[in-house]
């Protein structure tokens, strides 16, 4: 099978929408070092969760934040979701300087976007964490059910990252069944532990890897048949599904990749926009990040339109449909994925910005 022509660099084949806002917020008195960026509101207000981490400058956090939040906007547009793309991160280690106050401060900037920005949670923010910024500010999904939130996103995006995973198993072995695949999961936070949990429960075969010698723990606890590595990237697997930070498919990695299928919940798996085309290039079947991990952003969604919490897994099922969709595209024009699902995302944009449709959140 030919490998699709190299197309332009992610986000490259239209002119790339410019953030709308991007705002520094400093609190000296709690330490607080923060960086929220809107990246485009045409479909709604700008939503995206909160990324708390130790960057070593802050021009590291905001390269972060800008690209995190223009992939919410493509991440939300492909998902069909009516709202725009937004992100944010706090910038220190939440171990050391997390506190309620330093929290509450970073809520009352949130409050003062007027509703702009729609604030979740993410790596570093717990949904317990999320009830106390939303003591300062209504603009936040995803507290706790007691705070009248739904929860920690986390096994959404996992159900969400899961159903990609059998539609793209589907598109490469004519089965979604995952029995007896092989499967490597890179990062075992909330997100890749309960994607663990799932494969387990649908008979396929896994291998894991963390830093974290906690999180290594937990799954050898609860999941005794998984068997824990150094690294799973290079494993005769498969499917990779890389869960943690970004940036892991470079150049470099990609010649390494033993599975036919890279799909995973973690954001900006590309190091650059061509290792995309390298990943064709070995036949590899790369389903985009921004695609497979919007289990997290429709429970959202949801949350914000009072849509019944019974209902939410139904919703993030539809990811299925939404990578079969982008997949069908790629395989019928030529193109990648990463450009077919851009193609979607963009279209349903310019729609609404030329007003044949309108999304806006209602509240």
């Amino acid at each position: 099978m030919s490998a699709p022509q190299p197309s332009a660099p992610v986000l490259g084949r239209f002119p790339d929408f410019p953030h709308e806002q991007v705002i520094f917020c400093q609190d000296p008195e709690t330490g607080l070092r923060a960086i929220i960026a809107i990246h485009d509101s045409t479909l709604g207000p700008a939503v995206g969760g909160t990324r708390m981490h130790p960057y070593a400058t802050e021009a590291d956090a905001l390269t972060d934040v800008l690209r995190l939040s223009r992939g919410m906007t493509y991440k939300n547009a492909v998902a069909g979701l009516p709202c725009g793309g937004g992100k944010a991160v706090i910038i220190g280690d939440p171990d050391t300087i997390k506190s309620e106050a330093l929290l509450e401060t970073y809520g009352r900037f949130v409050q003062s976007l007027g509703g702009r920005y729609v604030t979740a949670g993410d790596v570093g923010i717990s949904a317990a964490d999320l009830d106390v910024i939303g003591r300062s500010t209504d603009h936040v999904l995803g507290r706790t059910t007691n705070a009248g939130g739904y929860g920690d996103s986390g096994p959404m995006t996992a159900y969400g990252a899961f159903h990609a995973l059998r539609a793209a198993a589907a598109v490469r072995w004519g089965t979604a069944d995952l029995a007896g695949r092989t499967v490597g999961v890179e990062g075992l936070g909330k997100v890749g532990h309960e994607l663990v949990r799932l494969l387990v429960e649908a008979g396929a075969t896994v291998t894991a890897a963390d830093i974290s010698a906690h999180a290594r723990e937990r799954v050898r606890r609860e999941q005794p048949a998984v068997l824990l590595a150094e690294r799973v990237i290079d494993a005769p697997v498969d499917i990779y599904a890389p869960c943690a930070l970004g940036a892991t498919l470079t150049s470099d990695s990609v010649p390494t990749i033993r599975a036919a299928v890279v799909c995973g919940a973690a954001n900006n798996q590309l190091a650059t926009p061509e290792v995309e085309q390298q990943l064709a290039e070995r036949d590899i079947l790369w389903v985009p990040d921004f695609v497979a991990s919007a289990g997290g952003v429709t429970t959202g969604s949801a949350e914000y339109r009072r849509i019944p919490l019974e209902e939410v897994p139904a919703q993030v099922a539809k990811i299925f449909d939404t990578v079969t969709e982008v997949l069908d595209l790629a395989r019928r024009q030529g193109i990648l994925p990463g450009t077919a699902a851009e193609d979607i995302a963009h279209t349903r944009i310019q729609q609404a910005r030329t007003g044949l449709k309108h999304g806006y959140l209602p509240r």
